[in-house]
């Protein structure tokens, strides 16, 4: 059995206390997400339908009748108020139905299941080469700081930082689909794999199932996507963490540290970096839903098979009900990130852990 913190034998009333307050602080969060997701469906269902633009329009043949028109629209639950249709596509959401997809003819709720893991992977692929490029940066930096080199590493973090993902993303393509064809330009996997995937988690499944041909064809097709979306977010966090690490180098602890003969790069490892990360937990978790919203664009670019490059057919479809589903997902996303990050900043943070 584990041990009581010695607060607690010698405080017991202000463990409870602690506990009553993270009880009511997780509750509080999870009505503020309930909150949160009700307020963006509504906003999201009323824009769609004062926007112009009919999309049951864009179904029917020209020769259609008013009659056909009629049952069309009142298939799809358009034909009712506003305020009816919002009810009535609320309640069918919290039962787990989403509606049909006006142009795929297939139900949301499958699309989403098929597209959402693709993204996924690529956006925590992103993320991985982010967070390993951008704290590698940020250390050298910190042990070339006051050196001939450190305008160097500054200046070529500004370049990274200053382009946007679609320029990386063209950059490329142009650079590592054209000029010299190192990895493929459009698509998932090649199409003449023939390998039956149980699950939509492609690079995930082929890795557990040994079938490493499989695997690195997946990996191939990402890594365009994965550089585009991950070099901007790199230089974020290198410039973050290294402004954080030099701040740390000059505390009393570092310098105490350096005089029993540690080494310049075990201070910035071991005892800077743990002290400068919680801030750069912060902005990362941040900046990884503006990740996630950069797929739409990334995605398109390279005919990746994600909710991103589908969001952008659902829009020129007009397709209300994938539209309204993808929005919730993606309001889903950002929520679960930032709670994720709360509890990472708190555990990296002993004063919020134990307060």
């Amino acid at each position: 059995m584990q041990a009581l913190p010695a607060t607690c034998w010698l405080n017991p009333a202000s463990c409870e206390k602690n506990e009553l307050m993270i009880a009511l602080s997780i509750f509080n969060r999870v009505v503020m997400a309930a909150v949160t997701l009700f307020g963006v469906a509504l906003i999201v269902f009323v824009l769609l339908r004062v926007v112009p633009g009919d999309p049951i329009a864009m179904m029917i043949s020209p020769g259609a009748s008013a009659a056909d028109i009629a049952a069309l629209r009142a298939h799809y639950g358009l034909d009712a108020s506003l305020p009816v249709q919002f009810g009535l596509w609320l309640k069918a959401m919290l039962g787990g139905d989403f509606g049909t997809s006006i142009s795929l003819k297939r139900s949301v709720l499958d699309l989403l299941g098929e597209r959402l893991p693709a993204t996924l992977e690529l956006a925590v692929a992103a993320l991985f080469l982010a967070v390993a490029s951008g704290v590698a940066v940020a250390v050298v930096g910190t042990l070339m700081r006051r050196g001939p080199l450190e305008p160097v590493v500054d200046a070529l973090n500004g370049v990274f930082l200053a382009v946007p993902d679609f320029v990386w993303a063209l950059a490329l393509v142009l650079m590592l689909g054209v000029f010299y064809p190192l990895f493929p330009l459009s698509g998932r996997i090649d199409p003449t794999i023939d390998m039956p995937f149980a699950t939509p988690f492609y690079l995930i499944e082929s890795l557990v199932r040994l079938h490493f041909a499989v695997f690195c064809d997946v990996v191939a097709h990402m890594v365009m996507p994965v550089l585009a979306l991950g070099l901007p977010l790199a230089a974020i966090i290198a410039r973050v963490l290294k402004a954080a690490l030099s701040e740390a180098m000059v505390q009393d602890y570092i310098l105490l540290a350096r005089l029993k003969g540690m080494s310049e790069l075990r201070l910035v490892v071991q005892e800077a970096l743990r002290n400068a990360i919680g801030p750069t937990i912060a902005l990362t978790g941040v900046q990884f839903t503006f990740l996630i919203g950069g797929t739409v664009i990334v995605e398109r670019i390279f005919s990746y098979p994600g909710i991103g490059n589908m969001a952008i057919d659902a829009v020129i479809n007009r397709d209300l009900p994938l539209i309204q589903g993808l929005v919730l997902v993606f309001g889903v996303l950002f929520i679960l990130v930032n709670l994720l990050v709360d509890l990472l900043v708190a555990a990296f943070n002993p004063r919020l852990r134990h307060g």
